[in-house]
């Protein structure tokens, strides 16, 4: 056995549950729907791994995967256990199960959710309100301005924007996040070991810094045509909506889109000119029902009716806030006990508000934005002020 198997048996004994599930994802033809269907009759990895070949056949798993399962890891399999540990090993570095509480909420709803996530960055931001903003590899130059734009405005105002860390929209995306101040998460459709494209070694150590890149490929898994669209329904799932900037009608972008709609998200789409081949999947998106924006403010009345509806979202410094009456002030989280005392006798601006408490400014741009969805606070020229009740 290699080294790699080696140190997937040695790390693997102070953490055997990690083990078993790492296990289950390595097991070929099992897939994430599989696994859940496991889980679900099971309860348990441990239980799982220890169930008995007919209590296995009783579920809709195939012979080849019930044989697989009732055997002990083959080499290869404790190697590629070993090089997501080996990975894992780092600071920055996670592997979420779904049944980490860090795991976001958005997900667990998929019936093919990822058993494990690999995190690069913060998990908490998976957790975030997020707008998924996606488009196309070859945009123009108002495209990847318009891109950059939206992003940074709506990450001011507290959402984190989700995108693939691809050429085109999608980098242009996260660079305008990153000029705000709630950060951004990039789903990536092949190991967190490589960055893909290469061109974007420096953005991703930038999102590791104010966000977080995701992935449910195990570490050493290459790029591939097919793990793109499949990498496209955890994009749209982990947002409150998803937003097209610039797509051809054969884009890829417009499958994030239909996963949207599936998933019952929302979908805005920008519009173009009717020259231009990139807005024609925009008009096609328009014309099924796609809610036409042209300023960063149309997203946001939507996303304030739609947040309010949505409890999957857990702010990063509102943590176990709950949806309460307003007449219950003993119930608002301390944090928002003590960004409101800020705003007792004037409006402040976000600045200020750093300035004048304990908090960063992606906690406060967190904070503010549930106080306004929750009406405790109105916003007039980019100044916060308290609502008196």
């Amino acid at each position: 056995m290699n080294n790699n198997g080696t140190e997937a048996i040695a790390t693997t004994v102070a953490d055997p549950s990690l083990k078993n599930w790492l296990t289950l994802v390595h097991t070929p033809g099992l897939g994430p729907a599989g696994l859940q269907r496991l889980l679900a009759a099971f309860g348990s990895v441990e239980a799982i791994r220890s169930a008995s070949h007919s209590q296995l056949s009783s579920l809709t798993i195939k012979p080849d995967v019930i044989k697989q399962l009732c055997q002990q890891p083959a080499t290869d399999t404790l190697t590629a256990i070993g090089a997501d540990l080996s990975w894992a090993g780092h600071e920055e570095h996670h592997i979420l199960t779904c049944q980490d509480p860090r795991y976001p909420q958005q997900l667990k709803d998929l019936c093919d959710a990822p058993a494990v996530l690999y995190v690069r960055g913060d998990p908490d931001y998976l957790s975030q309100p997020q707008l998924a903003i996606v488009g196309t590899r070859n945009p123009t130059t108002a495209g990847i301005n318009t891109a950059k734009e939206f992003a940074r405005h709506l990450s001011n105002a507290g959402i984190t924007i989700c995108s693939g860390l691809a050429s085109g929209i999608d980098g242009a995306s996260h660079y305008g996040a990153l000029e705000g101040i709630a950060g951004t998460v990039a789903v990536v459709a092949h190991g967190l070991d490589i960055v893909y494209p290469a061109r974007h070694q420096s953005l991703a150590q930038q999102i590791s810094r104010q966000g977080a890149i995701v992935s449910e490929m195990p570490i050493g898994t290459q790029p591939a045509r097919g793990l793109f669209p499949r990498r496209n329904r955890l994009i749209s799932a982990l947002s409150a909506g998803t937003l097209v900037v610039e797509a051809a009608r054969k884009s890829g972008s417009l499958i994030t889109a239909r996963y949207a709609v599936e998933q019952n998200k929302e979908v805005f789409a920008i519009p173009g000119s009717i020259h231009n081949p990139m807005a024609r999947g925009c008009h096609q998106l328009i014309r099924q029902g796609a809610k036409l924006v042209e300023t960063a403010e149309d997203i946001l009345e939507e996303l304030h009716v739609s947040l309010r509806q949505n409890t999957a979202y857990p702010l990063k410094s509102a943590k176990n806030t709950q949806k309460k009456p307003k007449d219950l002030p003993q119930a608002l989280d301390p944090d928002h006990q003590k960004l409101l005392k800020c705003l007792a006798y004037e409006p402040a601006s976000i600045d200020e508000l750093v300035n004048n408490s304990d908090f960063n400014a992606a906690e406060v741009a967190s904070m503010l934005l549930i106080l306004e969805l929750e009406g405790r606070i109105v916003c007039q020229d980019g100044r916060y002020t308290q609502v008196k009740e």
